[in-house]
């Protein structure tokens, strides 16, 4: 029970990785708030999950690229647990295209969700995180890839990785800062219109011969949200079988 009596929020954690990561850590003591955007069936299925588990969980919904929402966010997670200790920064969206396709629309959708959403949370965390907590951002191992299609997508996690870098330096109060950068993932998300050649040639990609179970993530996810890893701060964590 390494994260009993930690409440943490967990965002983009109805479906995937991150909703993986919302029942290893309530598996392990943590008090849950778990966001979603617009699927709420799918959010109400983890926290039915969590429960059954023994856990202790609320959903909330709030667009993370939206200020208001994230304040509303921390602010009933607060009401809910007293506190918040832990801030987990996954929510996110990918839009593959050649740098030359994208649009105007799919520039500011990629920044608002995966790179905004990012500096709304931190903003919240500034002010309300409590002293010695943990800030857990995604990035994503593409920025090292360089793999075609993924200019945009790639970039907002780049400047994700900058951001948590920066911020480690100046929130201080004990609390630790750092990001995680998955490679190839077995979710919905990672796998929609990718075809079967390309997903081989990312498993042989791999020290291990096979694309990462969300599981394996989320194991990672619990040692930065727990006291164990509180030395390391502004860091960014690959987690990717040695992609890269």
């Amino acid at each position: 029970m390494k994260l009993k009596n930690k409440s943490i929020i967990v965002t983009g954690s109805s479906k995937g990785i991150g909703k993986e990561i919302a029942l290893l850590l309530a598996q392990n003591g943590a008090e849950l708030v778990v966001n979603y955007h617009s699927n709420k069936d799918a959010a109400d299925r983890t926290i039915t999950e969590i429960l059954n588990l023994g856990g202790e969980a609320i959903a909330v919904q709030a667009d993370v690229s939206v200020k208001e929402d994230f304040t509303r966010l921390f602010d009933t997670a607060i009401k809910a647990y007293g506190k918040v200790d832990v801030l987990i920064n996954n929510a996110g969206i990918m839009i593959n295209k050649h740098v030359k396709d994208y649009t105007d629309d799919d520039f500011q959708a990629i920044i608002n969700v995966n790179l905004k959403g990012v500096f709304n949370g931190l903003k919240e965390a500034d002010e309300k995180l409590a002293d010695h907590g943990n800030i857990i951002n995604f990035s994503s191992s593409t920025v090292k890839m360089m793999l075609p299609t993924y200019g945009l997508y790639s970039a907002s996690k780049a400047a994700v990785e900058q951001l948590t870098r920066v911020f480690s330096k100046e929130i201080g109060r004990g609390i630790s800062v750092n990001s995680i950068a998955p490679g190839p993932t077995e979710t919905e998300l990672f796998l929609e219109g990718k075809s079967e050649e390309f997903i081989e040639k990312l498993k042989g990609m791999s020290a291990f011969d096979r694309i990462a179970d969300p599981i394996d993530i989320a194991k990672v996810v619990l040692f930065l949200a727990s006291d164990d890893s509180k030395w390391i701060s502004g860091q960014v964590i690959l987690a990717n079988g040695a992609v890269v």
